[in-house]
């Protein structure tokens, strides 16, 4: 809306950065192998939740939208990791539980979102969920970081053994 951009351009903007995210979970396998599962997740979703802080800042439509981009390419790196990290580090009696656990509790969180976000938008300001949300996001990545980087699951600790 700030920017005045025509509908035809975002069509296909929110296409590529679909692609991108689907890209992203194989960069993510990728990048796992060489720093680890907990710092994939979060040394990639920190960088993500602070570029999408800055897309209400961009001067002008184009930094915005590399921005945008950029971001997009980074943040479902957390998922394949969080997902190979839960079934990696607990017992096999309690992987279904634990993984559903986790996706429910996200799927919740999505469905939530678009509610408190529009409440956002009326009452602080219309960029404010991009500045909320994803600085949520970084407490949460921190909390993660702090909790889980010394359990490292099986594979991660025969490799430094």
């Amino acid at each position: 809306k700030r920017f005045g951009v025509d509908e035809a351009l975002l069509g296909p903007l929110f296409f590529a950065v679909r692609v991108l995210n689907g890209l992203s979970h194989l960069g993510a396998a990728w990048l796992a192998k060489r720093i680890g599962l907990v710092n994939t997740m979060v040394w990639t979703h920190v960088p993500s939740s602070l570029l999408l802080m800055t897309v209400p800042i961009a001067p002008t439509l184009s930094v915005a939208v590399t921005l945008f981009v950029i971001r997009e390419a980074l943040v479902e790196m957390d998922v394949p990791t969080r997902q190979s990290y839960i079934v990696a580090v607990v017992g096999d009696e309690e992987r279904t539980r634990a993984a559903g656990i986790v996706n429910l509790t996200r799927g919740v969180a999505w469905a939530a979102a678009p509610a408190v976000a529009g409440w956002l938008m009326r009452a602080v300001s219309l960029s404010a969920p991009l500045v909320v949300g994803p600085g949520l996001k970084v407490v949460y990545d921190a909390l993660l970081y702090r909790a889980f980087r010394h359990l490292k699951p099986p594979e991660e600790r025969a490799k430094t053994a």
